[in-house]
Order: structure tokens, then C-alpha cells, then sequence
């Protein structure tokens, strides 16, 4: 039998979130069912309810940074059993046989991955509905486990903030020697921080806000740079080996680039859009330098994550809210009035 849910949800682009019921699928044979405990609020939850990048499905159920206790499998299932703390991230499916699924990057997936809400599921053609509801129905192959050593409130966005910044900093092989510098201290910003430091990284941050360097310090910068003080900028030109840039909106990229060193990389993971204004093509050429982007991580590699951060004590600077809070929360987003990630109290709905 079909599960009737209870949530919250976007209407349209313009009303509130507000209480709303709705149908999740009967489970699959690979399905685990998960009622929920937390849910994270990300920057992109704001963006898809209020159809800022013009592809919103309403109405809508947000979240995807969801931690919850196992409460079902279906009978193929053998990785998860009933009482198991589990994690569902930014995907619930994907093709499975392209490529990049072949290689464990659902998140590249050649047909598109299914996302947790504001999508199609590939099999049924059911709206997909997020983590701000009581339970959800997902494929075994798009749960992680949380390590006992996780705290399950700040846990929750590690599963989209955390694999942001976690993913490019492995990729691009950070360790003891590498010198980053993280650009933004927000959700994203702040995880990449603390990710470098574990990493073996030399951290430093930039922005554009004086009064930071007490707390960067505290999440791992072992230098703060204000980006708006040219003196600044000019002392660490050709320095870094990789700039992880979390931030979110248009904003000149060129000062960046000309802090790295030759064959630096510079990464974005939280533009959306064009580059306003355009990137300078002569610093890259003549230091072979490369700007490039990347999307959360695989399956596989969120695993890993999550088993890092229970390893080396890293947890994500959450405020705990309850649901219905949700409208202020994103009021309060906007303003930047979050240190550094909202997660809801399902207990709360």
C-alpha cells in the first residue's frame, strides 16, 4: 500500500512553506524505508522553492540532507536492516549502467541523476519529494551509513555541504604539503576549511568581511585574507595550489586566479551562472593554470566521507530549528544570519 506522508511544502514559487500530505510509492524489493530524524537546509532548498532557476516541480517538498533510523527493507536488501542509522544525500537514483555510474559518480550520471525532490523518478514517473517530511522511500543504493561516532544533528549536511567541498578537495589530491585557500565562510566554506585541515592542507581563507580571522581560525585557517585589500591579495600572488570557491552568487574570479601558483587549480562549487565578469584567459595560459567546477560525490565517496569525518571528529556548525520555523530560516539565509547550517527537528512536524 501506498504511504501517506506528512511535510512540508512550497505550493508555488510565491507562498510559504506550509503543512502538506502526500503520497510516497509503495516500497520496491531494493527499497529501504527511512523515517526521518533531521533534515538539513541548503542555500539550493530556497532556490527550487521559489523557482529561482526556472525548473520547480509544485508542489514541492525540500531537503536533501536527511538523517533518519531504517524502518523497513524490502527483500532484496542485505546492506541495511531495521534500526540502522542511514543517510540520503542529493540523489535517489541514477541510470546505473553509463560510465560515470560504472565508476561510482552517480552525480556525473550520462542520463541524468534522479535527485532527491524536484524530480521524476526514472522508474514510475512519481514526483520525488525531500527530507522535510516524516519518511522516505529510497533504493539501497543511494543510502549511506552513519558511523556511530556521528552526532546525527550535525551529520545531516554533511550530506550536501560536506560532500561539496570534500569531493574536489580528493580529487585534486589535497594532503601535508598542499596549500588551499578557501574562498567564503559559509555552509559550504566552512566544511572546506575543516576538510583541508584533516587533509594535511596549509588552509587559508578569503573574504571580504573583516572580523573573521577568530572564528576561520577556529575551523582550521591557519591565514585570513581580505580579498578587498589589494596590499593583501598582492602578498599572495602565485601562492596556492588550489582555491576552493563556495560562493554562490556572480563575483569576480580573476583576483583568485592570480593567486595561484603555476598549474593551480581554481574549483568552483557554489556558482551557478555565468562569471560576471569574464574571466581573464592570460594569467591561465601563461601559468597553465585551470578553472574548473564539481557537484557533490558519488555514492561510494559520500560513504567515505562520513567515515572520515566520525575518523577525524569533524562535524558540520549546525542551529537546530523546528519545522515550523522553516519561513524565518530562509528569510534568515538570505541575510547570511546562520552560523553555519539550519537542520530541522523532524520530531518537531
Amino acid at each position: 500500500m501506498s504511504l501517506t506522508i506528512r511535510g512540508y511544502a512550497a505550493q508555488n514559487a510565491t507562498t510559504p512553506l506550509a503543512p502538506h500530505n502526500f503520497t510516497r510509492r509503495d516500497p520496491r524489493p531494493d527499497d529501504v524505508v527511512i523515517d526521518i530524524l533531521y533534515c538539513g537546509v541548503c542555500h539550493s532548498d530556497l532556490h527550487q522553492a521559489r523557482d529561482e532557476w526556472h525548473n520547480s516541480i509544485f508542489p514541492m517538498v525540500p531537503g536533501h540532507e536527511i538523517i533518519g533510523k531504517v524502518s523497513a527493507v524490502g527483500q532484496a536488501v542485505t546492506a541495511f536492516k531495521a534500526g540502522d542509522m542511514v543517510g540520503v544525500g542529493c540523489m535517489v537514483d541514477s541510470c546505473q549502467h553509463c560510465a560515470s555510474c560504472a565508476e561510482d559518480l552517480e552525480q556525473y550520471c550520462d542520463e541524468g541523476a534522479t535527485w532527491t525532490y524536484n524530480a521524476l523518478d526514472r522508474r514510475d514517473g512519481m514526483p520525488t519529494y525531500g527530507g522535510y517530511s516524516e519518511r522516505i522511500v529510497v533504493s539501497h543504493k543511494f543510502v549511506v551509513r552513519v558511523p556511530e561516532k556521528l552526532d546525527p544533528k550535525t551529520a545531516a549536511p554533511l550530506l550536501c555541504a560536506g560532500i561539496t567541498t570534500y569531493s574536489p578537495l580528493r580529487h585534486w589530491k589535497v594532503g601535508k604539503g598542499t596549500k588551499v585557500a578557501v574562498v567564503g565562510l559559509g555552509g559550504l566554506g566552512h566544511m572546506g576549511l575543516k576538510f583541508a585541515k584533516a587533509m594535511g592542507a596549509e588552509v587559508a581563507l578569503f573574504t571580504r568581511s573583516p572580523g573573521k580571522e577568530a572564528e576561520a581560525r577556529r575551523l582550521g585557517a591557519d591565514q585570513v585574507i581580505l580579498s578587498t585589500d589589494p596590499e593583501q591579495m598582492k602578498a599572495v600572488a602565485e601562492h596556492f595550489d588550489i582555491v576552493l570557491d563556495t560562493v554562490p552568487n556572480e563575483h569576480d574570479i580573476n583576483p583568485y586566479v592570480a593567486t595561484l601558483k603555476r598549474d593551480g587549480t581554481h574549483i568552483l562549487v557554489g556558482l551557478l551562472g555565468p562569471l560576471d565578469p569574464a574571466l581573464h584567459t592570460v594569467p591561465l595560459l601563461l601559468k597553465r593554470r585551470a578553472v574548473v567546477g564539481s557537484a557533490i560525490g558519488g555514492i561510494k565517496e559520500t560513504q567515505e566521507m562520513l567515515d572520515f569525518c566520525a575518523e577525524k571528529g569533524i562535524t558540520c556548525d549546525t542551529e537546530i530549528i523546528p519545522i515550523q520555523q522553516i519561513n524565518t530560516a530562509y528569510e534568515r539565509m538570505l541575510k547570511s544570519d546562520v552560523h553555519y547550517r539550519f537542520v530541522i527537528d523532524m520530531a518537531t512536524l
